[in-house]
């Protein structure tokens, strides 16, 4: 198929006449009749009826001008991006576990974007997902978050499936609820202190190679029987700070997320579990400068919060 034929007939659709296409392509009519009429046989449709009011798309014809339109737009970006100097547009994409001192990384991160257009995708979500993300190419970078005793398990899957990696941090949670808890006078929480309380959390942890009913019991302890089950991390904050009889799991928060709420983080003496978050992406993908931007700012972050 012939992309200038493609052309001729939008300009033909455009106009609805054989002649004024002609004229706004300086081209002479014979030869845009006969254009359209190889197109016609190479894709074995009828494009146009004549009628008294001129060119008329058949059903077939108006899907084919879609599909033509968005072609051709394609091809103008194209030959604007590399023949008449337009900036390269700056991109950059990496979905991450809920942290805060990783929304804390990409807040400063996002200071360092230049003027250039820029396309910057920010994505919070599982495991799973941020493998499935980078593997299809979706996104770049992504930090997996997973228990050190599944280490073996995801080391092997990542190397199976072709993807570097390398650690970022390991750290125990910690807890934090509202300042009005009671839980947050308490010089000491054992993991008895908090069966009365309703514990929010984050219904999609994911180990390879393992059932998920095992997974839900390991993460989530047998002596809370009130839970709340969030997907992201602004309601997680607002029940924080409304019920006072909330607390969740989570990695250290920054001072500032803890004021704005209202709430207070505490450790528990009976939580001995170790976690990692490992920063991923295709084996052979060159980091580009802003991917080594948000590494430096990550790096930054997790000192500042993570002890």
């Amino acid at each position: 198929m012939n992309i200038l034929h493609m052309k001729y007939a939008v300009e033909v659709a455009r106009l609805g006449s054989l002649n004024k296409a002609a004229e706004t392509l300086v081209i002479a009519q014979p030869n845009i009749s006969r254009s359209i009429k190889e197109l016609e046989a190479d894709l074995g449709i009828t494009i146009f009826t004549r009628s008294a009011k001129g060119m008329v798309l058949t059903p077939e014809g108006e899907e084919f001008i879609s599909y033509a339109q968005s072609i051709l737009k394609q091809i103008d970006e194209v030959e604007m991006l590399y023949k008449r100097g337009t900036p390269k547009k700056q991109k950059f994409s990496i979905s991450v576990p809920r942290a805060c001192y990783i929304s804390n990384a990409f807040a400063e991160f996002s200071k360092c974007i230049s003027e250039d257009p820029a396309e910057i995708i920010y994505k919070e979500t599982n495991s799973q997902r941020t493998i499935n993300h980078v593997l299809d190419n979706d996104y770049k970078l992504g930090i997996i978050r997973y228990a050190e005793n599944y280490d073996k398990y995801f080391k092997a899957m990542l190397e199976e499936k072709g993807l570097a990696y390398e650690m970022i941090t390991e750290f125990s949670y910690i807890l934090i609820m509202s300042k009005d808890n009671p839980l947050a006078a308490m010089e000491e929480i054992s993991f008895e202190d908090l069966t009365p309380y309703i514990e929010i959390a984050h219904a999609d942890p994911y180990v390879p190679s393992l059932p998920l009913a095992k997974i839900v019991k390991d993460e989530l302890p047998d002596n809370i029987e009130r839970r709340i089950f969030v997907f992201e991390r602004a309601s997680q904050f607002d029940l924080l700070s409304e019920n006072p009889e909330t607390f969740m799991w989570v990695s250290p928060a920054s001072e500032k997320i803890l004021d704005r709420y209202g709430l207070v983080q505490r450790k528990c003496i009976d939580n001995k579990k170790i976690y990692k978050d490992v920063l991923i992406y295709r084996e052979g993908y060159k980091l580009s400068e802003l991917d080594k931007q948000f590494i430096t700012k990550l790096c930054e972050s997790r000192r500042k919060y993570i002890k």
